[in-house]
């Protein structure tokens, strides 16, 4: 799995790209939020829940019906703040879905239970150039959490930073959308 620093980069890159305007800062709260949310199953790694089980890790909190929940949940709560329903879905299903595909693309650690519940079948993507994550604080103080934090920043933050200054490139380009 990417570490729990880069799956924000998606949401954020996407709040950047289109501006607040479009994406208000509490979407981009809650983005954020559901786009680290699937990593609530290591809870249960730690717990001793096996890792190929359904409720372990990569497994039904990385699926798209569990992004979907998120996203249903945070359009009920955020049209109520005046944030569109349908806005807030695509958002935040797109931030929690990021959170499965990113993982997808790591080189180590067990497939993605994308279809959970209705399939226990796990996926890697055909192109795998991330660098897995440690599971835990401490590892990230090693050589190897250097290296995943160096694969990320090419892997992950570099696209994100390049898709957020398109969109902002074209906002400027035509004058009355989004700021």
């Amino acid at each position: 799995m990417p570490s729990v620093l880069s799956h924000p980069a998606v949401p954020l890159a996407l709040t950047a790209a289109a501006g607040t305007r479009v994406i208000p800062p509490s979407l981009a709260v809650a983005a954020c939020a559901a786009s680290v949310l699937p990593d609530v199953d290591a809870i249960g790694y730690w717990a001793g829940v096996p890792y190929d089980s359904p409720m372990g890790h990569r497994g039904f909190t990385h699926s798209l019906f569990f992004a979907c929940v998120v996203a249903i949940a945070a359009a009920a709560v955020l049209s109520r703040r005046d944030v569109p329903a349908g806005l807030a879905f695509g958002v935040v299903f797109a931030a929690a879905a990021s959170h499965g595909i990113l993982d997808a693309m790591t080189s180590g650690g067990g497939g993605v239970a994308f279809f959970s519940p209705f399939s226990s079948a796990r996926y890697h993507l055909p192109w795998r150039p991330i660098r897995v994550s440690p599971i835990g604080v401490a590892s990230f103080f090693t050589a190897r959490g250097v290296a995943v934090l160096k694969s990320e920043l090419i892997w992950i933050w570099t696209p994100a930073a390049a898709f957020a200054l398109a969109g902002f490139a074209l906002r400027k380009l035509w004058p009355g959308t989004s700021h």
